[in-house]
């Protein structure tokens, strides 16, 4: 593996902290991959042999259930997927496929759980990770349970506008047809919400989006961080 490579995974909080040896036992086992975009990387029920991380492009984390298909999430660099899977040597409970042209680090799950068991700085790491990705759950039930879809959409523009320092206009990183599964919309019903914020300022022209009042979204959204902050 590129000794590049190498720093970029070393460089995430999982592994910055880690015995230098526990580190270099992941990485002989890891290989670094290139692939073309919507290329199936794992199934949903497949054992976890992998924990991915993703170097470059992104990846679409999908589940399916009786015909149905929803975007759980989308991966970009630097980045894991699916920690829990590998902890638990449990089946993936999404598919992952890339979005895009992506780099793909591969670790074998049995050499996490081996070093987890060892390195107890390591262990700590991905408990703190997985406890992340837990309230990260929490919040986005509480996004679909207690938000009309209108709300859910005015709060993820915010979010998006919030990521590029708070432009008044930006490009959405994802497909509408995604971005309404995400928010657990139908495509027709998404185009009818876009429609529905122009009253409060917002103009949409293909995926460019411009926030003209952000006052106004503001206070029909209201954003609280017990549900819009996945960094806490």
């Amino acid at each position: 593996m590129p000794e590049s490579y190498r720093a970029y995974i070393r460089a995430l909080h999982l592994f910055v902290d880690m015995d230098a040896d526990h580190f270099e036992a992941l990485m002989r086992g890891t290989y670094v991959q290139n692939f073309p975009p919507q290329v199936e990387l794992i199934s949903e029920g497949e054992p976890s042999d992998f924990l991915h991380v993703v170097l470059s492009g992104s990846v679409e984390l999908t589940s399916t259930w009786n015909g149905r298909e929803t975007t759980m999430a989308t991966v970009r660099p630097i980045s894991t997927f699916i920690l829990a899977a590998t902890i638990k040597d449990a089946p993936y409970l999404m598919a992952a496929k890339t979005l895009e042209k992506s780099r793909i680090a591969l670790i074998p799950s049995s050499d996490v759980r081996a070093v987890f068991d060892t390195d107890h700085i390591f262990a700590r790491a991905i408990v703190t990770e997985l406890a992340q990705c837990y309230r990260s759950v929490i919040k986005s039930q509480k996004d679909l349970k207690l938000r009309t879809s209108l709300e859910r959409l005015a709060n993820y523009l915010l979010r998006q506008q919030d990521r590029v320092n708070g432009a008044a206009e930006f490009e959405l990183q994802i497909e509408k047809r995604r971005l309404a599964s995400f928010l657990g919309m139908t495509p027709e019903n998404l185009s009818r919400a876009l429609k529905g914020l122009q009253p409060y300022g917002v103009e949409v022209n293909g995926n460019q989006i411009r926030i003209n009042d952000q006052a106004d979204l503001l206070q029909f959204a209201k954003p609280t961080p017990l549900i819009d902050d996945y960094a806490s």
